[in-house]
């Protein structure tokens, strides 16, 4: 019986899996393109263990440290090509979400810095920004470690990382409502919407509430963002009167509460909200982000 010989840099490779993919997401904002590039990193990672194995050079020594140097690099060649299509891009741009996926966010390390909020203050950051940020903020290495993959000094990456944390940090969302009243205000919210009960809406939507929805110049989409609660609220019942027969769920999107809305057996769309606090201490939806570009929901349907 033949034994078939396992590649020495497979058990490695697969370790860090979920690493590489969660570097590659974060700095390209689409999940094809971070497969891609595990893929690619996994070809370079392949050919360098098997070089050492087969010339008895013994093993790398620090394999995670390999692979994120490698995937960074790959994503940072990738930036200027995607940046080129951003500048063409048709209404705002959010990231390809995450859904249903608990394994993918886990995957990615802490969830909250893949939410679609920080994916997008993220894309707001120069590519050098972006690596240092993911591979300091998110995964933890040191500024020596992230000098030695970016070819950088280790004063540099230092200055560069703390820019980009305060820029984060400015930007993030500043309400951190539980878990359970943020699911609880998403399902209220859902069954307001199909009610078409407005009044409820408005109750539940921060006066200043903004609303995002990317199309990208395939599918009917607000080309700048919707501001006010009345606003909001009426152009989204305007889009499920347009719909018709529609269905909407809740659904984890990139780790946060959110709504999948399918019209027959396709997602038409998904949404994650971001919360402020109410006056009565409520969580109330203070941004709304819609998926609607259908490149970006393929691997949601059949």
């Amino acid at each position: 019986m033949t034994e078939t010989l396992e590649h020495p840099g497979l058990a490695d490779f697969e370790a860090h899996r979920r690493m590489i993919f969660g570097i590659a997401y974060r700095m390209l904002g689409g999940v094809a393109d971070a497969e891609d590039l595990v893929q690619d990193t996994w070809l370079r990672w392949s050919q360098v263990t098997w070089l050492r194995w087969s010339q008895v050079t013994g093993p790398v020594a620090n394999p995670a440290g390999y692979l994120a140097r490698t995937v960074t690099n790959l994503a940072l060649n990738r930036l200027d090509s995607a940046a080129v299509r951003r500048e063409s891009y048709v209404g705002p741009w959010l990231p390809e979400p995450l859904v249903g996926e608990p394994d993918a966010t886990e995957g990615v390390e802490r969830a909250e810095t893949v939410s679609l909020a920080v994916m997008v203050l993220l894309e707001s950051l120069s590519p050098l920004e972006r690596a240092v940020f993911v591979l300091k903020e998110v995964f933890g290495f040191s500024y020596k470690e992230i000098g030695e993959a970016l070819d950088r000094g280790e004063t540099a990456c230092r200055q560069v990382g703390s820019r980009a944390r305060a820029h984060v940090q400015a930007g993030r969302p500043r309400y951190d409502a539980p878990a359970d009243l943020r699911r609880r205000a998403t399902d209220e919210f859902l069954a307001a919407c199909v009610g078409g009960d407005l009044n409820r809406m408005l109750e539940l939507l921060a006066p200043d509430v903004t609303s995002w929805t990317d199309g990208g110049g395939v599918v009917r989409a607000a080309l700048r963002p919707v501001t006010g609660a009345d606003n909001v609220a009426r152009f989204v019942l305007g889009v499920l009167t347009q719909l018709g027969e529609a269905t909407a769920r809740p659904a984890l999107v990139n780790g946060q509460p959110g709504l999948l809305l399918a019209v027959g057996d396709r997602v038409d769309s998904v949404t994650v909200f971001e919360f402020a606090e109410g006056p009565d201490g409520a969580p109330l939806i203070a941004a709304m982000r819609t998926v609607r570009n259908p490149h970006k929901l393929t691997r949601l349907n059949p």
